[in-house]
């Protein structure tokens, strides 16, 4: 019997269209190993790895009259050579170079009659580098069937992990009277699931707690906690077109862990954790972009982003492993607030509130990184389907910080040297950021509407002067030592 999209991912694919294509991406640098590295070894690789990846070989079929949702069927035709695809950048193969290709690749509808996912290799980075660019549907991340193709592209060794034996083979495609069948079938056993949020959406805040996900096949909770009040007026909240802007930003892990060390206790006492060193960052980030446009600053501005966070919950049933919950926290930026340490202990503060009300307290960056395989990727992915499903009323950002690996990852014999999220718009946000620590950095993001934001270096740019803004912050009074 084939296997029906849930609702969720059903509105996924209705409620795109070409301006805000729901797909996520990640953008993978690596070094270029003694043996090199090219087309070939990806096409190899991917084909030993994509049975872990089932979903992948998988394309959506749509139900006669739409009584139901689509299924899943495998690909009578499937092509690997057409989802992994080549490409190169012209001399000097500069970052700049490849951020342009990122905004002009990820934008790109997928072609529905397919597997919805593409991968790039990309040839001539400067430095002899390389990079492979991930592009994966919202539909087909979900955490229980499917995880992002990079999450078993990568391994912990050089050496690469195993492969397995290519003996797939498609299964018959069902013919419409037996997808009607199956539709009725389902009405039979679950008629108020039949086509449930398709046709209105998911939209509301109010119809999204509860809906369950999981990742690495734990249960996911998509709770909130927000005042009813919708998110301030903001050039964030702007009309979507179809092209984009990408920037990528690499800072050091060691620089959040120092003002932490330095900052993470003052006369509010509160606990200070790297998450809340980061928003911190991208509130002063976002401070110096909106001066610089000439945007009104007043002390009591702020900006509000949808931050996943995963939680440890009291009542968790027995051997759920940390990470398992995932809260949808919404934190108002101080923005207006123009003392550095001050921003970080507001935002501490309403971060611990939420993620630490009724038994829950937020989980370590290390039991997060022990998901197996090389989890960020499917990880921002459940962030930014998170974000879909609640009301874009209610924010004006959507910010996802993954903890990853701090040990070196490889593919193919090539070492990785920083990895970057891509995640996607929705209507009517003009910018969301991804970011992601690895092996001792901080790498962010900044997927932007190129009309709305034609200046999303100058946010990338403030992201850096933000941070060195907290390093050089004076201690708090009252810091104990």
């Amino acid at each position: 019997m084939a296997d029906r999209l849930s609702s969720l991912d059903a509105s996924f694919l209705q409620l795109e269209d070409a301006a805000t294509p729901m797909h996520v991406g990640s953008v993978m640098v690596f070094d270029v190993p003694e043996g090199g590295f090219d087309h070939d070894t990806l096409v190899g690789l991917i084909s030993e790895r994509i049975a872990h990846v089932p979903r992948y070989r998988q394309r959506v079929r749509t139900v006669p009259a739409g009584i139901a949702n689509p299924v899943w069927v495998d690909d009578q035709h499937f092509d690997l050579s057409y989802h992994v695809r080549r490409s190169a950048l012209p001399r000097p193969g500069s970052d700049e170079q490849l951020e342009e290709l990122v905004a002009r690749v990820l934008p790109r509808p997928l072609d529905r009659s397919r597997p919805l996912w593409e991968v790039y290799l990309v040839e001539g980075l400067a430095d002899d580098r390389f990079a492979i660019i991930t592009k994966s549907h919202h539909s087909l991340v979900d955490g229980v069937h499917g995880v992002d193709i990079a999450n078993v592209l990568v391994d912990g060794t050089p050496l690469g992990g195993e492969g397995v034996l290519a003996t797939w083979h498609p299964r018959p495609e069902p013919t419409a009277a037996e997808l009607l069948a199956g539709a009725l079938a389902d009405v039979v056993r679950t008629p108020s699931n039949v086509v449930d949020g398709v046709r209105g959406g998911i939209i509301d805040v109010t119809r999204t707690v509860g809906k369950v996900a999981t990742v690495a096949g734990d249960v996911l909770s998509t709770l909130a906690r927000v005042s009813t009040s919708p998110a301030p007026t903001s050039p964030l909240n702007a009309p979507v077109g179809r092209a984009r802007r990408y920037v990528m930003v690499g800072t050091d892990l060691e620089d959040y862990r120092t003002v932490r060390s330095r900052l993470g206790r003052g006369s509010f006492a509160e606990e200070v954790t790297i998450n809340d060193v980061v928003l911190a960052t991208v509130t002063g980030a976002f401070r110096s972009w909106l001066l610089t446009r000439g945007e009104p600053v007043y002390p009591g501005t702020t900006v509000r982003a949808l931050v996943p966070v995963s939680v440890e919950s009291a009542d968790a049933e027995p051997g759920v492993p940390p990470g398992a919950q995932v809260v949808a926290c919404f934190v108002d930026l101080p923005v207006g607030e123009p003392k550095p340490s001050m921003r970080l202990h507001q935002i501490a503060f309403s971060m611990r509130q939420q993620t630490e009300s009724g038994g829950r307290r937020a989980v370590s960056a290390e039991a997060l990184t022990g998901v197996g395989g090389f989890a960020p990727p499917t990880m921002h992915a459940l962030g930014a389907r998170l974000g879909g499903m609640v009301s874009r009323r209610m924010h004006n950002v959507v910010i996802t910080n993954v903890p990853g690996p701090q040990t070196p990852r490889y593919t193919g014999g090539a070492q990785m040297a920083a990895t970057y999220p891509v995640t996607p718009l929705g209507a009517g946000q003009a910018l969301s950021i991804g970011l992601t620590s690895y092996d001792g950095g901080v790498y962010y993001g900044l997927y932007a509407d190129r009309d709305a934001m034609p200046d999303a270096d100058v946010l990338g740019r403030g992201v850096v002067d933000a941070l060195q803004e907290l390093l050089d912050a004076p201690r708090p009074r009252g810091r104990r030592s």
